[in-house]
């Protein structure tokens, strides 16, 4: 009896891994920004009925791949719609961080040609079947973090935008009444690439420009804290990062909380 329960059980769990899976659907997309190639992979629950929030995911500097499409789909089974963006374009990914550095100057070099490809992908969102165009949210790592922060201190519409251990400097001066979506912010306390003062002055100029801000901060958390290919980028290419599970836990639990409130 308790074989045919716990056989009943595991075919039971695995009925509903199996129907959970179906749910998710995927796509990738080719887009065009300016006559150029662009790359994004679209992530929603089909079995969801009516339309939903959809959030934008912006890759790492070594540019859209594997990582920020698990990011979409995980957005996807919270019951949103997530699309993982291409900020250089043709699906461009680096291999070495001399490259990824190139990758990611020429794309900061024009920030309104950087609007311009952000804008070109939330539409793209936006005219997905199972978005509601007026609820949308940016999420970024890295690169990623700097670039939805970036896209807020210009006033893009967007409800929020979540950083993930993204640089938080700027050249660019935010009044009040600028900023319009809430900001959530998640920083390693270990990060060499956003060091303490970098932190400050962010605070500073969120707190001058009245924004909605939240700053979260893990004490022994280094770069790249919430991708477990972090340690082999450490490991091969000697950067000051690495993954660490209680940051990533933590900040993503933040981050749902945070898709509640500013979307319900």
């Amino acid at each position: 009896m308790r074989t045919s329960l716990a056989l009943l059980a595991l075919a039971t769990g695995l009925f509903a891994a199996t129907a959970t899976a179906t749910e998710l659907r995927t796509e990738t997309i080719e887009y065009q920004v300016n006559g150029d190639p662009y790359t994004g992979y679209i992530a929603w629950d089909a079995d969801r009925d009516g339309e939903r929030p959809g959030v934008l995911v912006v890759h790492e500097w070594w540019g859209h791949g594997d990582y920020v499409r698990q990011r979409a789909r995980q957005l996807a089974r919270l019951g949103y719609t997530g699309f993982a963006l291409d900020m250089y374009g043709q699906g461009r990914r680096a291999n070495h961080p001399d490259e990824a550095k190139q990758f990611m100057q020429a794309t900061l070099s024009d920030m309104d040609r950087a609007e311009q490809r952000f804008k070109a992908a939330m539409t793209r969102l936006q005219e997905h079947p199972s978005v509601d165009e007026a609820r949308i949210a940016a999420q970024g790592y890295c690169f990623g973090g700097g670039v939805v922060l970036a896209m807020a201190r210009r006033g893009l519409d967007l409800d929020g935008v979540v950083s993930f251990h993204g640089s938080l400097g700027s050249d660019r001066t935010v009044e009040p009444g600028d900023v319009k979506a809430a900001v959530q912010v998640h920083t390693g306390g270990a990060d060499e690439f956003v060091p303490a003062d970098q932190v400050a002055d962010f605070v500073t100029a969120m707190h001058q420009a009245n924004a909605d801000y939240a700053v979260h901060s893990y004490p022994a958390a280094k770069h790249s804290f919430t991708n477990p290919a972090a340690d082999e980028y450490a490991d091969k290419f000697g950067l000051p990062v690495g993954y660490n599970a209680e940051a990533d836990r933590r900040s993503w639990q933040a981050t749902k909380a945070f898709y509640r409130e500013i979307f319900d």
